[in-house]
């Protein structure tokens, strides 16, 4: 933790730390007055068959639990807030036009964006208990109830949990599946909200300049739909997923981007979803105005097949690969092949499984470059079939001894 001295030119005075011991003193009565104001709305225990887990699925701080009535009369608020929302707009004649693009913008996206609850169970001395593991963001991909997220969000959970804006109570959802190599989920709602979902309309990514006005609309620190704006400040970054996988063509954007907006979308100045926001850059933990999103042009790839399939399907080669310890230890050039799987894209190529002769010579197929990149780690292999699908043709540049050889190789589904 950084820490900041003052120097002692900046210390207070006696006299002026007694006017100080006096302005705090009144500010702890003020306090502790408040808190008997405030404290005589919130009912003295949970209603009969709540949890505290219940209470902080939605959004309450621990130890509080607010009545049904007290939620109500949110909601209500919210509406009405919601309603005048217009008639405000067009009283208000002091918003400029860039103001107003900016609500409207908001108003339009809000609804798609929840706030999203991993549950897992903990182990207690006598059972199993379920405890809020983390929270994050996410947005509505269509009518059908599918639902999009970072895959760190949802990781590890036992149980996930969905909330809309302007609605308090959490509907389960289950995972349909992960992309982890993307950092992206996809989740289904197993009840129906309220509410008519409103899928957030999506964009695309491949024609975004630097310097675009974009926002994010998320649940930073816990606190629902929060919208922050900024720039487009770089385009084409890459970043590594928790699999250690290259995320290519990342956006970069200048817009505050903070614990709990992550799985949120990062929206253009039309309201389109270009990106789902993942990552930040930090010495700290907290925003220090660099943050990552996950193109959309990807998003709708993975999906896209995951909604239509239930699953994501890789391209891959078909062999198993040595550990880049076992490479540096055999001394490999480029990533040793340690087993070929039968009728695969690479025993059709003429690929062979690691073997040892009866003398003890091995013999070990080292892959060195795919197509015109060169190959010397598992990662580089990764990086190089990033992006690339099944039934691609590639050219696989193999070392065998003293002989280097290609061969051509149609990439095929990887084995889940």
């Amino acid at each position: 933790m950084r820490t900041i001295d003052i120097s002692r030119a900046d210390r207070p005075s006696p006299e002026r730390r007694s006017n100080l011991f006096a302005f705090a003193a009144l500010s702890l009565v003020f306090a502790f007055v408040s808190w008997r104001v405030v404290g005589a709305r919130v009912p003295e225990a949970l209603e009969p068959g709540e949890t505290a887990l219940a209470a902080a699925i939605e959004g309450e701080s621990a130890g509080a639990a607010w009545s049904s009535d007290v939620g109500a009369e949110r909601g209500e608020a919210r509406a009405e807030r919601g309603a005048n929302l217009d008639a405000n707009l067009d009283a208000n004649a002091e918003l400029t036009g860039a103001e107003r693009a900016t609500i409207d913008v908001f108003r339009r996206a809000s609804p798609g964006v929840v706030h999203v609850t991993n549950v897992a169970k903990i182990a207690t001395r006598r059972s199993f208990e379920d405890a809020v593991q983390g929270s994050g963001s996410g947005f509505v991909w269509d009518r059908d109830g599918h639902v999009v997220t970072n895959f760190h969000v949802v990781r590890g959970s036992d149980a996930v949990y969905v909330r809309f804006a302007g609605d308090d109570h959490p509907y389960r959802a289950r995972i349909v599946n992960t992309a982890p190599h993307q950092d992206l989920a996809v989740l289904k709602l197993t009840e129906a909200p309220k509410a008519p979902l409103a899928p957030i309309a999506i964009g695309s990514s491949s024609d975004l300049l630097v310097g675009q006005h974009v926002y994010a609309i998320g649940n930073p620190f816990g606190l629902d739909q929060t919208l922050s704006s900024g720039l487009i400040s770089g385009l084409g970054r890459e970043i590594r997923s928790l699999t250690d996988h290259k995320i290519a063509g990342v956006i970069q954007s200048d817009a505050a981007i903070n614990p709990g907006n992550s799985g949120g979308p990062l929206l253009d100045s039309r309201g389109r979803v270009i990106g789902v926001n993942t990552a930040i850059v930090t010495l700290s933990g907290a925003y220090n105005g660099i943050g990552f999103a996950v193109p959309v042009d990807t998003v709708k790839r993975v999906v896209g097949e995951i909604v239509a399939t239930g699953k994501v399907t890789r391209p891959g080669l078909g062999v198993v690969l040595m550990s880049e310890q076992e490479s540096v230890r055999l001394r490999l050039r480029g990533v040793g092949i340690a087993m070929v799987t039968d009728d695969s894209a690479a025993q059709k190529a003429g690929l062979r499984s690691a073997s040892q002769s009866p003398s003890g010579v091995l013999s070990i197929d080292e892959i060195v470059g795919l197509d015109e990149l060169v190959i010397r780690s598992p990662r580089d292999l990764y990086d190089a079939l990033d992006g690339r699908s099944v039934g691609d043709t590639v050219t696989v540049k193999v070392r065998r001894g003293d002989r280097v050889f290609e061969a051509p190789l149609r990439l095929q589904a990887l084995r889940e």
